[in-house]
């Protein structure tokens, strides 16, 4: 998913920090916030952020100027919202760019707007509407991660797409064939990582109601109902 530093031609690499920065200052705000009302919230942000490194971190090559690789966003989406997911991804890619070569610095906005914004948005927009139709808990945490990864790779695409259309020139036909393209080789490898991705999300999530339940109850992950539910299905 990290598109290579340099890769992207302008305006595009531009625009995409515009529309990145305003989501990333808002995701400042309320991480600032949280952390300052919650200080018992910190270690599970880093986990959080932990679990987005070391998972966006396993790059596998994929088609010219890109990887593909887990990204690790679904989990922190769900625990904390899109807009701090946000504030971890942008964290984790700046790491790998300047000390792994994974991604880079003038590709930096579309990257976070991918893997930091998108995908997390989807997941977090998944997970709530899933809760009020009452599907259970780890199969709505596998559905979300999952999701969150493919949507991610589709944007990335989106931005192949937008930044090198077939023929050049800007026009529907041109987007959307290599929309396609850049899309059928993703898929190859990203259908299987988002499937191990949400369901070693699912049994992480599991532990965390096993033993914080009640830091799941305070962020309005699952209500107190819903894990005493849990917990009794456990015993």
């Amino acid at each position: 998913m990290h598109i290579f530093e340099g890769f992207l031609p302008s305006p595009w690499w531009q625009l995409w920090f515009v529309f990145s920065i305003p989501i990333i200052l808002f995701g400042m705000y309320r991480l600032n916030k949280l952390v300052g009302e919650r200080r018992d919230i910190v270690p599970l942000l880093a986990v959080a952020g932990a679990f987005i490194f070391v998972l966006s971190s396993l790059k596998l090559p994929s088609v010219t100027g890109s990887s593909s690789h887990p990204t690790g966003t679904g989990m922190a989406a769900v625990l904390f919202g899109p807009a701090i997911t946000s504030v971890l991804g942008l964290i984790v890619l700046i790491y790998q760019a300047l000390f792994l070569s994974h991604g880079g610095i003038s590709t930096l906005g579309a990257n976070v707007a991918s893997m930091g914004i998108v995908g997390p948005f989807v997941a977090y927009a998944f997970y709530k509407a899933a809760a009020k139709m009452n599907m259970n808990f780890y199969l709505n945490i596998f559905l979300a991660t999952a999701i969150a990864d493919w949507v991610t790779y589709v944007t990335t695409s989106v931005q192949l797409a937008l930044a090198f259309p077939v023929g050049g020139a800007l026009t529907v036909s041109g987007f959307m064939y290599s929309f396609s393209a850049f899309a059928a080789v993703f898929a190859t490898t990203q259908v299987p990582l988002a499937i191990i991705e949400g369901a070693l999300t699912a049994l992480i999530m599991k532990y965390v109601v096993q033993v914080k339940s009640d830091v799941l109850v305070s962020l309005q992950v699952l209500t107190s109902e819903a894990v005493n539910k849990l917990k009794g299905a456990m015993t």
